[in-house]
């Protein structure tokens, strides 16, 4: 079994975005596949970063394709959950890739289609579909923008939805490229990628691409790579722990405001009870001195007669 494994992020952006013949014709197959659009000609605009991963700050690796009619494509390969919340984080690289086009002196209908295409190997979305897109929609699925003039999509492939128990022969090309990014680490020991191998076009031109990887040096600099994620991963639980401290100590405070209010209330209660009986106190009075009066006034009467 081979070292090489296309769910490492940095070998996936390798594999298709490397500048050379080889890994644009993988590109084009793999984004004819999962866009569902003939794709004759793509250039990737930072090819470059998969030449000195070294100088990378984190491991987030993303393709940045341009297709001929100048659509542009953000390629992400995302491996885990993370603190940070995934729908809106490529909801923000959507919006980001869309308004970084040069509008100056043009017209908005000359924006030209923007698409995040983000491949998962966790469960995020709540249906049974391995492939969603998601564009602007009201809450009865009414588009804002007209379908042919949309030019902002969010295309998600959720790769663990994938049936693996699938018989090869009933795959859709979709279901057989995830299956192969799955399981390529294990090459012809895989019955389905043995065949797939031998038989498929499209897998034989990834698997080749592959093969470049699988040598010692690609599999240090993969551990390299996997070492930035576990790095990433300790940063985050600092945050998450220094971020569960921010939360005690909210909580911390608003208990001792609530103690605070609860001691106010008490004090108000007391005063309020206090008030009370000084009432019921005046009022007891108000009768006793109605009753003096009333006995008072009896006594002149007897009085009076005598």
């Amino acid at each position: 079994m081979r070292s090489a494994n296309l769910l490492n992020d940095f070998a996936f952006k390798y594999v298709f975005g490397e500048d050379c013949k080889e890994a644009n014709d993988a590109l084009k197959s793999l984004l004819t596949v999962f866009l569902e659009r003939k794709v004759e000609h793509v250039v990737v605009k930072n090819s470059e970063m998969v030449k000195d991963y070294t100088k990378m700050k984190s491991p987030r690796l993303d393709l940045l394709v341009e297709f001929d009619d100048q659509t542009s494509v953000d390629l992400e390969m995302q491996l885990r959950q993370t603190k940070d919340n995934l729908p809106i984080r490529f909801s923000y690289y959507l919006a980001r890739l869309h308004g970084s086009q040069e509008l100056e002196g043009k017209y908005y209908g000359e924006l030209k289609e923007t698409i995040v295409l983000v491949f998962f190997n966790v469960n995020s979305i709540d249906n049974h579909r391995m492939c969603n897109t998601f564009t602007l929609k009201n809450e009865d699925g009414l588009s804002f923008v007209k379908e042919t003039e949309d030019r902002m999509k969010l295309r998600t492939i959720e790769m663990a939805k994938l049936d693996v128990n699938k018989p090869l022969e009933d795959m859709s090309e979709q279901e057989k490229m995830i299956y192969y990014f799955l399981n390529c680490h294990k090459g012809m020991d895989d019955s389905k990628i043995k065949v797939m191998i031998e038989s498929d076009g499209v897998i034989q031109m990834l698997e080749k691409r592959v093969e470049t990887i699988s040598d010692d040096g690609w599999k240090k600099i993969i551990e390299d790579f996997q070492k930035l994620h576990e790095n990433e991963e300790r940063m985050e639980r600092q945050l998450e722990l220094e971020e569960l401290q921010k939360v005690k100590e909210e909580v911390r405070k608003l208990q001792e405001e609530a103690k605070k209010a609860q001691e106010e209330a008490r004090k108000e209660q007391e005063k309020a009870r206090k008030e009370q009986e000084e009432a019921q106190k005046a009022k007891e009075e108000a009768r006793k001195a109605q009753e003096e009066a009333r006995k008072a006034i009896q006594e002149a009467v007897k009085s009076m007669k005598m």
